[in-house]
């Protein structure tokens, strides 16, 4: 037991001490919300002749422990605000806008806004144009001074300057894809398949530059080919492109980098195929090393993949089927070999994407015909995705983006 004086002499010296020490302030991270914003098909007239419900770019808040999500509020954008990417300060974001006429002119835009942290109100700074017609992806080089666009009505790929104050300047690059168009049927389909979308003409579909930034890659649905670009940083222009070519017909949309940096998986849409390529960082050349169906074992009749995305520890591969509505899951084996590992429904119509939140503990899923973001728990161990029963409204929802 401690007498008055005794207690009087003991609190006198912690004070003393805690007054010499520097001051250490515990942060509980997991009650801070954490931004993420979504992206939706918002003008009447979509892809594929859908209608868009969506208001424009929706910021959410997501509670770390449960994963529950809750809008914030809406940035409006009435010009289908498909895809979004953010600089690489967690400062600015930008929206590739599809649509097929700007100012007068057969072209999409881009849009550039400021992120007021914490409440991740959105600014728009200003719009420019694509390039091309129907722009569909847009990303941040990791230098933070440009962004890639890739036009898919159009056929273009772009390059934009961005501005000191995270404004777009005007491309300063723009360029055509151009070469033999695949056939209409997909090599590697399942049977019965009658998934045929883009070999009409070149559709560029993705663009994105490798971990290092040196080199950017783009790929081609109506093509069938994935390029491999030098990234002039000076002049923000792509130069001496290197072709590869995926089976005929098969139309590679999205691809995704391993953590390694020195694995590549591409995501062919009409196929239903993902792909497993080594990448070389010193030259960009790419190398096809196995190829497995998105799909389950038996499967027949027609789909369309949408997105792919890598665990953060790498040990797994995610793909989204539309029509079969679903995410298949792999394992990813010491030499990059994938193992089908098993697949979730996706409690919805048509998951144009899906994100893994920064601490790999959520997937959110947007199906773009159901109107709806589905929540699931990502178990670390075994990659298996288990829903957790939670709907999020939104219209015509396109991509979930976390700021870093």
């Amino acid at each position: 037991m401690l007498t008055r004086r005794t207690f009087t002499k003991t609190a006198a010296t912690c004070l003393s001490a805690a007054a010499s020490a520097p001051m250490v302030l515990s942060l509980n991270t997991s009650a801070q919300p954490q931004l993420l914003f979504v992206a939706t098909y918002s003008a009447v007239a979509g892809p594929e002749g859908s209608v868009g419900r969506g208001q424009g770019i929706c910021v959410f808040e997501m509670d770390r422990v449960s994963g529950v999500i809750r809008q914030r509020e809406i940035a409006p954008n009435s010009s289908n605000p498909s895809c979004l990417a953010i600089s690489p300060s967690g400062t600015y974001l930008y929206s590739a806008n599809e649509t097929a006429v700007f100012e007068g002119a057969n072209s999409g835009s881009v849009s550039a806004y400021r992120i007021d942290r914490p409440n991740g109100h959105l600014t728009l700074l200003n719009t420019v144009a694509s390039g091309g017609a129907g722009p569909c992806y847009i990303s941040a080089h990791p230098g933070g001074k440009h962004v890639l666009v890739a036009n898919y009505a159009g056929g273009t790929v772009a390059v934009a300057p961005i501005r000191a104050d995270g404004g777009l300047e005007q491309a300063s690059f723009v360029f055509r894809d151009e070469g033999k168009v695949g056939p209409a049927r997909a090599a590697s389909a399942p049977p019965g398949s009658f998934a045929i979308s883009g070999h009409d003409r070149p559709h560029a579909h993705m663009i994105q530059a490798d971990p290092t930034g040196r080199f950017v890659l783009s790929t081609d649905l109506g093509l069938d080919r994935i390029t491999v670009w030098k990234f002039d940083a000076e002049h923000g222009k792509l130069v001496d492109p290197a072709h590869f070519q995926v089976p005929p017909g098969d139309g590679p949309r999205h691809f995704a980098f391993h953590p390694n940096g020195r694995w590549l998986f591409s995501l062919q849409e009409e196929a239903s195929t993902l792909m497993v390529w080594d990448y070389d960082q010193s030259n960009g050349r790419l190398s096809p090393t196995q190829t497995v169906s998105s799909l389950p074992k038996g499967f027949a009749g027609t789909d369309f993949t949408s997105e792919v995305v890598v665990s953060k520890d790498g040990r797994f591969v995610y793909a989204a089927n539309r029509l079969h509505d679903s995410i298949s899951f792999f394992s990813v084996g010491s030499s990059s070999k994938l193992a089908f590992v098993g697949e979730e429904w996706t409690r919805g119509d048509y998951p144009r994407s899906f994100t893994i939140d920064p601490s790999g503990r959520y997937l959110y899923c947007c199906n773009q015909r159901s109107d709806a973001i589905t929540t699931f728990l990502v178990h670390a161990e075994t990659g298996r995705l288990e829903f957790t029963g939670r709907y999020t409204p939104v219209g015509t929802p396109a991509m979930v983006i976390f700021p870093p």
